[in-house]
Order: C-alpha cells, then structure tokens, then sequence
C-alpha cells in the first residue's frame, strides 16, 4: 500500500502555524531564492512583472471588473509553478442570489476539470445568504463585505481561475487581487488543493448527508462549512444531533472516526449560537428564521488519507418525547431513535430495539429522531492529482432554489418566496 506520510511532509509545514510555513517568524527573515511575488488584479491581470497599474497613466485606472450575466471572467492564468496563498474580492451585488449564482473554478495543471467548483459565497462562509463578519484560519470577512481565502494552493505547470455569472442580472462590481509566491518547482509531494459542493433540499430521514462523497487518493481533508435550512414542520426543535463520520482507507459500513453531536463537532456543546474561532465556528445561527452556517477545519488536528475517503453528517434532531410525539401525529416526517433520561442506565435505543414511543416502558427524556432538512456543504481537501472525479457543479437553478433570506429581509414576503 502506497504510503501517505511523505506527501504530507510538505502539506504540513503549508498548514502549519497556523495556515502556512511563511507564518512561522523565521520564514518572515529567511531569504527565499528563486521565488517571486505575483499579484493578479483588474490593474495586473496577467500578474506579469512590471505590468501592473497601466491604465489611466498609473491613476488608479481600473481597479474591478464587470461580469455581464451569462459570461466569465479569468481572475489568474499562471504558467509555471507556484503557490496561491491569498485570494480578496469583493462584489457590490452580495444577495443570497448572486453568493448562490456565481461560480467559482479553480483548475490546476491544465486539467479539463476544475478541483475547484463551487458557489463563490458558500465557498466563503456565506452559504446561509449574507456575510457576516468572521476571522478563521482559512476563510475570512473582515466587516462581512469581502472573501478573503488563506487556504495555500501549490500547482506545478499552470493555475487557472474562473468566476462566472450564471445569474440573469450583470454583477457589475467584482474587485479582487490573487496573491501568490512563483519559483522553480514545489515540493515533489506537494498536494494539489480541491473544494467540493453538494446540497440535498430535503434529506432522507435515516440517510446521512454526504459533505464529502467518496474520494480516491491519498491527501487531507482540511475541513467543511455546512449551512441548513431547518424544516419549519419540525418548529424550533434541535436540528443538529446529528454524528460526524469520516471513513477513510477501505472502511466500509462503519467508519473509523465518528464524532457525538454536530455541535459538539464544532468545537461548541448544549445547542449551538453564533460564535467565529480559528477552526471551527457558526457565524449564523438564527434560530427563529431556521438558517445555520457553521465550519470545522482540521488543521490542528489533521485527518489524513492514504487510500481513499468519504465524509457524513447525520441528520438527526432532538426534542422532549412528548413534542416528538406531536410531531409524529401531525405527520412530519422523522423515526425516533433513541431517548436519553439524562443517564446511561435509562438510556433507550429505539434502533436496536424497536418500540412506540407511546409504550408506558418509555421514560420521559430528551428524544433524538432522523430528520429532513435542506443541507448544503462546501469540502475542503487536498488530493494527490489535480481532478478529483467528483459531481460536477449543480446548475445554477437547483443551487438558488428556495433561499431563505438574512432576517433583515424578512419584511419582504416576495423574497422569502424566491
């Protein structure tokens, strides 16, 4: 079996401390031979040397691009070898639309498939319909206005970066700069970076969510931002009991690594509000419009892959017995699974051992069940090839489908239709 741990030598001194190597204070003084500096901008798009700010006589004579609907716009076309270690935009149309609408992709090597493809705004956290203000270690939103990514891409012969406009309306604004170190090569076991995203509008109750479909290679997974529109039929009832499970390397019906909540998976415990850390967060979590955003990412804790890997959110709510009860006689779909008096020795798993939750022998207690809601995922991965054969993008109708707006909008019905 073909061994992992040397091609991820490189890939850990990239994440290291707390993203990239260029973090740690020696490498802010050591000198790095045979390695440049690129920035790709509206005022330097082919990041050549000496070609930046040309127009207007060096008056600051183009500083965004605009994006009529239906077309593209090539943000990085590099030949040669490099790392991405920062990429800034803005745009002046941030409705839950456009974020959904505008298509991010990425392609390394020359590959005739994107690593890369996903919504520009789920990609930066804003998968719920609005930035709001975040830090993390590899995604940021300084005010909630701009997408800054820390996220180091190594390529070897050619980076390519697309965003494309598949809304109806032209996206007049798009301000962006792609930084980026050239040199020689990058390390022979450099992994190539990739983001996938999926969206189930309504899930099967008992069936897991897959924020990483099955995968083949060996790399990293960095990580996920989900975001979930809870079905209004279950109330405000807890959406998020749901287990994290990773299978890596030729597991099969069970995985390797599980965690015990999706809260608990982030980092927080006992429900879940709107907190932002370094790794893990939930910069939206609003609760009476039924709109999460939250994030993991592993850098500190790497969850590594030599084979092959698949990554699943259960969908698993909880209430008290006796409002899961009601919810069952009015018809919402769910199929209770366990309950939990607060003890280990009362502990009933309704699975294993099938019983109504009506049956006197059932203690009262916090009640989980599967559930079905609209779940959406961005994953992040590094793989050892360039195309990774996952699903193409969903088109653009599937992805704007039955957005939920920011509360702010919310006066607006026609909206909240849309």
């Amino acid at each position: 079996m073909r061994s992992s741990c040397a091609a991820l030598i490189a890939l850990v001194a990239l994440c290291a401390s707390p993203v990239r190597a260029q973090d740690s204070r020696e490498a802010w003084y050591r000198a790095q031979p045979g390695t440049v500096t690129r920035w790709a901008s509206p005022e330097n798009p082919t990041a050549q040397k000496g070609a930046g700010g040309v127009e207007n006589a060096g008056a600051k004579g183009r500083a965004y691009q605009t994006i009529p609907a239906g077309q593209a716009l090539v943000l990085a076309d590099v030949a040669g070898a490099g790392i991405i270690d920062r990429i800034w935009m803005t745009i002046d149309d941030r409705s839950p639309e456009m974020l959904r609408a505008l298509r991010l992709d990425i392609y390394w090597d020359g590959a005739s498939t994107p690593a890369v493809s996903v919504p520009l705004g789920d990609f930066f956290g804003a998968g719920a319909g609005a930035l709001v203000p975040m830090d993390s270690a590899l995604i940021a939103s300084p005010e909630g206005r701009s997408f800054i990514s820390y996220i180091p891409m190594p390529f070897r012969k050619r980076a390519r970066m697309v965003v494309t406009n598949e809304s109806a309306r032209e996206l007049a604004m798009l301000f962006y700069d792609v930084d980026m170190r050239k040199m020689g090569s990058v390390p022979a076991d450099a992994l190539y970076f990739h983001a996938h995203w999926s969206r189930t509008r309504a899930t099967t109750p008992g069936v897991a969510f897959p924020i990483l479909p099955p995968v083949k290679g060996h790399g990293r997974f960095l990580g996920s931002i989900v975001t979930v529109f809870a079905d209004p039929r279950y109330g405000r009832s807890w959406f998020g009991e749901g287990e994290a499970k990773v299978y890596i390397d030729g597991d099969g019906a069970t995985p390797t690594l599980v965690g015990t909540g999706t809260e608990d998976y982030i980092g927080t415990a006992w429900g879940q509000g709107a907190f932002v850390g370094r790794f893990q967060g939930s910069p939206v979590a609003d609760e009476p419009h039924g709109r999460w955003t939250f994030y993991r990412f592993h850098v500190p804790d790497p969850i590594l892959f030599d084979r092959d890997i698949r990554v699943d959110l259960q969908q698993i709510g909880g209430a008290p017995k006796a409002d899961v009860i009601r919810m069952q006689g009015a018809g919402v779909p769910l199929r209770p699974i366990t309950v939990d008096p607060g003890r280990r020795s009362d502990f009933r798993q309704l699975i294993a051992k099938p019983v109504d939750l009506t049956d006197p022998s059932v203690p009262d207690g916090w009640t989980n069940y599967y559930r079905s809601d609209d779940v959406s995922a961005v994953a992040y991965f590094y793989l050892d090839r360039p195309a990774d054969g996952l699903p193409s993008l969903a088109n653009v109708a599937d992805r704007t489908a039955a957005l939920r707006p920011p509360a702010s909008d919310d006066k607006n019905p026609e909206a909240a239709r849309k």
